[in-house]
């Protein structure tokens, strides 16, 4: 019953009540609506929700639960890496294939992995810290 042009964000926010996933630029420049695709990180907001369709995806909520979180997102707590928390999505779900392809990443390939994520309050350095530590736990 979906249009299948329709973004797969707004699938994931308005119809399946994902709302891990962000929208933020609507144009797939600022990493917000991350998810991954088939073990790619991928831009959901302009991704039309056929070409998603028979195809395995995990959002946010697919990684861990409050009661058990991914080493990822325990890392990002621990480190404090969000301010406002938007681009924590995108920042979370880039960081996650890349860890999986890459366990042991030096701080010049995490930064490179995540170039096209941007963070408007500039926790650049927190998130950094925060992707090394969960490498560190998931080693």
């Amino acid at each position: 019953d979906i249009e299948p042009d329709m973004p797969l964000l707004w699938v994931l926010r308005d119809i399946l009540n994902l709302t891990g996933t962000k929208y933020s630029c609507g144009i797939a420049q600022c990493g917000a609506c991350t998810v991954i695709l088939e073990g790619n990180a991928v831009r959901s907001c302009t991704l039309p929700v056929s070409a998603a369709q028979n195809r395995s995806i995990t959002t946010l909520e697919g990684l861990g639960s409050v009661a058990r979180p991914h080493p990822l997102q325990k890392a990002f707590i621990e480190e404090q890496a969000a301010q406002c928390a938007m681009c924590m999505n995108g920042m979370i779900m880039t960081a996650k294939v890349h860890l999986d392809k890459n366990p042991n990443p030096s701080d010049a390939q995490i930064k490179q992995a995540l170039n096209g994520n941007l963070c408007r309050c500039g926790s650049y350095l927190r998130i950094l810290r925060a992707i090394r530590r969960a490498a560190r736990e998931k080693a």
